[in-house]
């Protein structure tokens, strides 16, 4: 099973959840704000994005574990920045049924996002 992930404040989650609906892009930045897409990450990016751009964060943050297969909207491998790596981005909503495991994300004892496991646990 190939996935991807996302991080999301917990908050956010269950609200969409509810809707049957996720549309944040990132931090701050939703699909209805104009955002382009949904940010996501390999299991090997996402402390890294934790780090530089929710490095201030005290709200609970969860990361999505999304299957590919399931995803409804349009999925681009891309390098946006010209960084020389490429992440995931979601052209559309996330359909909640696509993720297939939420992960409890908590900073480690140093203060830092930590890395992430590649596999779902289901």
């Amino acid at each position: 099973m190939a996935v991807i992930f996302h991080l999301a404040f917990v908050e956010q989650w269950e609200a969409a959840r509810e809707a049957e609906c996720y549309r944040w892009s990132t931090r701050g930045q939703s699909l209805d704000d104009g955002a382009a897409f949904i940010h996501c990450s390999y299991a090997d990016q996402v402390a890294t994005v934790a780090n530089s751009f929710y490095a201030d964060v005290t709200e609970p943050l969860c990361v999505l574990v999304i299957e590919v297969e399931r995803l409804v909207s349009a999925l681009c491998d891309e390098d946006l920045d010209g960084i020389g790596m490429s992440f995931p981005h979601l052209y559309g909503p996330l359909n909640p049924d696509a993720v297939v495991e939420v992960r409890p994300y908590e900073r480690g004892a140093d203060g830092r996002w930590p890395e992430v496991a590649a596999q779902a646990l289901s």
